[in-house]
């Protein structure tokens, strides 16, 4: 369903009012992200037609918008639908890599969940709410569902307590202002209304309870069953950056035994953040993608415009160019095409000066100037000093919708368009044991057909999917590998000797595909390309299977194999975006 109607640019990402735009804001811009917030309050997906509805923007205005986004890689048409893709998440991964929270902090999180055997979170403070940044979660009948770049209110979070012990009364008077005017939280859809007003009640006395004991306690605040602890992460400076808490249910602990059993834990941990925090190394953003369509600049933006012509809005793509400028990474490489690799990494967290946004983006310093004038006044970035940070409020941008997409989901699309192109059906697999299992699949019409269904396994030694992902393994694991299976023939063609099975293995390893050719079942014929996450691995493979009469094996590999690679790589560019702080489940 869209999202009500309101003028464009009249207000923040959160629904509150804003002042009416400085002469220097970039309309474009603010038409553009608007529509981003729209299609973000709808799911991630929309009608052209309820896109005009809910911006109340003109219908060419929409059209070229969506044009522009597709153009970038943040959205696809689907029909008359405009559907965001998780390139998008580019834009909040820029925000989480310029505050250093997810490289410095995040392994400690995690070892701690495994120390407690409960989820763990990381939070930060977005005005009077709290949104999340990372979490560890410990698989559960009952756990945490909240997801990465959601926002909760202040006032029902273990961890709103503790930001809120720092707000000026101006702070708490505006707060109060958005609790009397949304009573059931409508604001916030990532939480259910409240059961009752005790949270708000209890508020103040909560904040000025963590201020003097630097612990804060959420006892089924945000949703029944759930309690969670936090304690503050500070600077060297004493200022709170932000909240570590521990969730569990109230099947396990009350607020108060979860907060015996855990406290001490989080503090220690919290103190070895800050300890981490106090040692400025450049480039501990180990996550950085390895692969993908690397991000806009100046140069290709200008090509896209000379092609494409009206249809792309360029000051919107400048814009959004600029805020991943902000990237710890070093911003974003040239051009579509370009590795970046010898961009420095940026000391964290990242405040740039004008020049280093016009620098890093290509674009004139008033053009930076005027998109980052943009973003301040839609609270998407801040000044201080004059030094531009983002804020949280990016996250807005589709981040945690997208950040919940499975692998699946994620490679659909491109399935889809592959088979559309090469008329045979398309599926991916992910290593499961000794065996394949297909996690996504896409057919095609024919008479005769490759009849295989999601979750369908088989021996990954017969298969391309198999060799491909075997091929990927350390080398250990791959002897280990070999040493232990022992591979039976499933039709006169199977290998099953292990030293061609390892000759195969290396041959696939250094072309970057498979063929196989009836070992899996006679007259069948496959191809197979490896998938990358954001840290360059090989976690899935796609493949194209056929019935080998239709192929002779050189048209395969000339006909197939390149659509095959293009699909794999455009599924590797989407996930290195998903990945690169979010955990992505095959299914």
């Amino acid at each position: 369903m869209p999202a009500p109607s309101r003028t464009p640019g009249a207000g923040r990402p959160d629904g509150s009012a804003a002042p009416a735009p400085p002469p220097e804001a970039v309309g474009p811009l603010m038409r553009g992200l608007e529509v981003l917030r729209v299609l973000t309050a709808a799911g991630g997906r929309s009608g052209l037609g309820d896109l005009v509805r809910a911006t109340g923007l003109a219908r060419s205005t929409v059209d070229r918008i969506a044009a522009t986004l597709v153009r970038i890689g943040y959205a696809r048409l689907e029909g008359r639908d405009v559907v965001l893709t998780p390139r998008l998440m580019e834009l909040g991964n820029a925000y989480l890599s310029a505050t250093g929270i997810p490289q410095r902090y995040a392994p400690l999180a995690d070892a701690l969940a495994g120390t407690l055997d409960e989820s763990v979170s990381l939070a930060v403070p977005d005005g009077d709410g709290v949104r999340f940044v990372h979490q560890a979660i410990r698989r559960r009948t009952m756990s945490l569902a909240f997801r990465i770049g959601d926002r909760i209110p202040a006032e029902r979070a273990a961890a709103g307590a503790l930001f809120a012990a720092d707000w000026t009364d101006a702070e708490f008077a505006a707060w109060q202002a958005r609790a009397a005017d949304d009573p059931l939280d409508a604001g916030f859809p990532a939480v259910p209304p409240p059961k009752s007003s005790a949270a708000r009640d209890t508020f103040r006395a909560r904040a000025d309870a963590a201020r003097s004991s630097g612990v804060s306690v959420d006892d089924q605040l945000v949703e029944p069953g759930l309690v969670a602890v936090a304690v503050p992460v500070r600077d060297a400076g004493g200022r709170t950056v932000c909240a570590l808490s521990t969730v569990s249910h109230t099947s396990r602990h009350t607020a108060e035994s979860l907060r015996a059993a855990t406290a001490a834990a989080l503090r220690d941990t919290a103190e070895a953040m800050a300890a981490s925090a106090a040692n400025p190394v450049a480039g501990s953003d180990t996550s950085r993608p390895t692969t993908g369509r690397p991000l806009p600049r100046a140069a290709w933006l200008r090509a896209s415009k000379q092609e494409l012509g009206p249809e792309f809005v360029e000051s919107f793509a400048r814009g959004l160019a600029v805020v991943t400028a902000f990237d710890a990474a070093g911003g974003a490489p040239e051009a579509p095409g370009t590795s970046g690799a010898s961009a420095p990494w940026r000391e964290l967290p990242v405040a740039l000066p004008l020049t280093a946004v016009a620098e890093a983006t290509g674009l004139p310093r008033a053009t930076a100037r005027r998109a980052l004038i943009t973003l301040e006044h839609l609270g998407y970035a801040e000044q201080q000093d004059g030094l531009f940070r983002l804020t949280p409020r990016v996250l807005d941008l589709g981040f945690a919708h997208l950040s919940g997409l499975p692998l699946s989901a994620i490679a659909e699309p491109h399935l889809a368009a592959l088979v559309g192109r090469v008329h045979e059906s398309a599926s991916m697999a992910v290593l499961s044991g000794d065996d394949v299992q297909y996690i996504a699949r896409v057919p095609t019409v024919r008479i005769m057909s490759v009849a295989i269904t999601v979750g369908t396994r088989f021996p990954a030694y017969a298969t391309s999917f198999g060799r491909v992902l075997l091929a990927a393994l350390p080398e250990r694991e791959r002897d280990a590998w070999l040493d232990r299976v022992e591979p039976v023939a499933l039709t006169p063609h199977t290998v099953t000797a292990k030293p061609a099975l390892a000759a195969l293995l290396d041959a696939a390893a250094a072309d970057g595909f498979s063929v196989v050719d009836g070992e899996l079942e006679e007259g069948l014929r496959s191809v197979a390309a490896p998938v990358r996450d954001a840290a360059g691995r090989v976690v899935a493979a796609v493949n194209v299977a056929m019935h080998a009469g239709r192929y002779t094996p050189a048209e395969t590999e000339a006909d197939l194999l390149p659509p095959l690679r293009e699909a794999a790589a455009a599924i590797s560019a989407d996930l290195a975006a998903a990945s690169r702080y979010v955990g992505v489940e095959p299914r």
